[in-house]
């Protein structure tokens, strides 16, 4: 099946939402094809999470956001962008993935699949990847990562009830999750290569984690890495020497990064060091003409540069360079 489009967004997270409105609003014929649901990666969020942020910075589309408290929880925010993808009727393909963009400006063609496995191809002039940072997590590359005991996503505690889980990293997933999973009656180890709690974590959060800690209700290994999993425990090097602890399940917080594999096959041009994607800064437009970038993808490695609250701007830049360009 062959479709044509003004414009494909390759990703329905906030930022994709966001350009695809900018974009319809200017008139531009466009489609968003989204490999899982619409803003998969706050779905896949803690079930329990709240934002960070008041529900204004959340907004797209200057549709206002309303909340029972000061900030947003997932269930809210999962309910808002839903709202403001139907009230905009925007063309979204949900659980497709993109595996091949072909062509060149004015003239791409993008090959996809869907759940089903039928293939579909898109003719497009312009194309916005806007694929995230939470697809890829950064491994600990240790024996026994592939066990099924071992998690790099958080979603609740409930399963872990009086089980031996170990948390590896301090920030501020890591510090949520072991907190809840205390809470929730488990047995938690947190491990982490640094000296202490990163000084990143939220100011109603650090001292929580690190007087839990403290009490010895969480046992905590600082200066430590995991050097080996088991069916039955991890073994650790600490500063004291490696050690066996008891387990059950481990969960990898270690942090995400984009799908750097992903940019390079579509032909983006990365900086050596920071894996930054080389863009227009008055346009997002990459190196290859007539593919945009948006969202935290435009920071590579320096996924904590951009969230929500300031990605949510780069459609409108996007979406005045795609007018401007497909209307001459």
């Amino acid at each position: 099946m062959t479709e044509s489009f003004d414009a494909l967004v390759v990703g329905a997270g906030p930022t994709g939402l966001a350009c695809g409105i900018e974009l319809q609003q200017r008139g531009v014929k466009t489609v968003l094809i989204e490999k899982g649901c619409v803003v998969n990666s706050i779905y896949h969020y803690p079930t329990n999470m709240s934002f960070f942020t008041t529900p204004e910075l959340l907004e797209i589309g200057n549709i206002p956001m309303t909340s029972l408290n000061e900030k947003p929880n997932r269930t809210e925010a999962l309910k808002y962008y839903r709202k403001v993808a139907e009230h905009f009727h925007l063309n979204i393909h949900q659980y497709e993935k993109v595996d091949r963009i072909s062509g060149e400006d004015n003239a791409f063609e993008v090959a996809a699949t869907d759940r089903l496995g039928a293939n579909h191809v898109y003719r497009v002039r312009k194309i916005v990847l806007s694929t995230g940072y939470y697809d890829v997590p950064n491994l600990l590359n240790v024996p026994g990562e592939e066990l099924d005991k071992v998690r790099h996503y958080y979603k609740e505690a409930h399963p872990y009830y009086n089980q031996d889980v170990a948390v590896i990293g301090a920030k501020n997933s890591a510090a949520i999750a072991a907190l809840e999973l205390y809470w929730t009656g488990a047995r938690v180890t947190l491990i982490h290569r640094g000296a202490g709690i990163s000084d990143s974590v939220k100011y109603w959060i650090k001292p929580n984690i690190e007087n839990r800690i403290k009490s010895g209700e969480i046992a905590a290994h600082f200066h430590a890495k995991v050097v080996r999993i088991a069916q039955d425990s991890i073994q650790v090097a600490t500063p004291g020497g490696e050690i066996a602890i008891a387990n059950d399940f481990v969960f990898a917080l270690v942090g995400y990064q984009p799908d750097l594999k992903f940019l390079n096959a579509t032909g983006i041009s990365l900086e050596p060091e920071t894996q930054r994607p080389r863009t227009d800064p008055e346009t997002l437009e990459s190196t290859r003409p007539g593919v945009y970038l948006a969202g935290v993808i435009v920071a590579g490695m320096h996924t904590n540069e951009i969230f929500i609250e300031n990605g949510r701007f780069h459609g409108h830049l996007i979406a005045n360079s795609i007018a401007a360009r497909i209307a001459m």
